[in-house]
């Protein structure tokens, strides 16, 4: 998860008993918070200030054969497709264009990135498009 996703929580300790996600969570930031928030015997957090590369390996053994999810904004998606880390791209789209904020494609590197579509979904107002990178 992304910091700045973790800090769309007004109280960080409701998301011990009301995220959807009861599993060890893994926080990208630069520093830990002050206050570490409240836990539930399911849902953990471990703050990794060692970059993407460090939070996923640390998720994959966490999970151990299941599937590891990243979520995050433009920053998280960025670092992870930059390091190769993820199989798959999930994009949601909302019916609103902002002014300002971060550029989802941009400091990915040099290289291009094949996607192929595997679905899309609608589910109220958002549109989820599921890709898979190609490598």
């Amino acid at each position: 998860m992304g910091r700045n996703t973790f800090n769309m929580a007004d109280d960080p300790d409701l998301y011990a008993d009301n995220y959807e996600f009861q599993v060890p969570i893994f926080v990208l930031c630069e520093n830990e918070p002050k206050h570490h928030p409240k836990e539930s015997k399911e849902l953990t957090f471990t703050f990794v200030t060692q970059g993407i590369e460090s939070a996923i390996a640390q998720a994959k053994a966490a999970a151990g054969e299941k599937e590891v999810t990243v979520i995050g904004g433009a920053s998280t998606a960025q670092q992870c497709l930059k390091a190769e880390v993820v199989d798959e791209l999930q994009i949601d789209l909302m019916p609103v264009l902002l002014w300002a904020g971060l550029k989802l494609f941009e400091h990915i590197g040099e290289n291009q990135i094949e996607l192929e579509k595997l679905s899309v979904r609608e589910v109220g107002e958002r549109t989820s498009i599921l890709f898979r990178i190609v490598k």
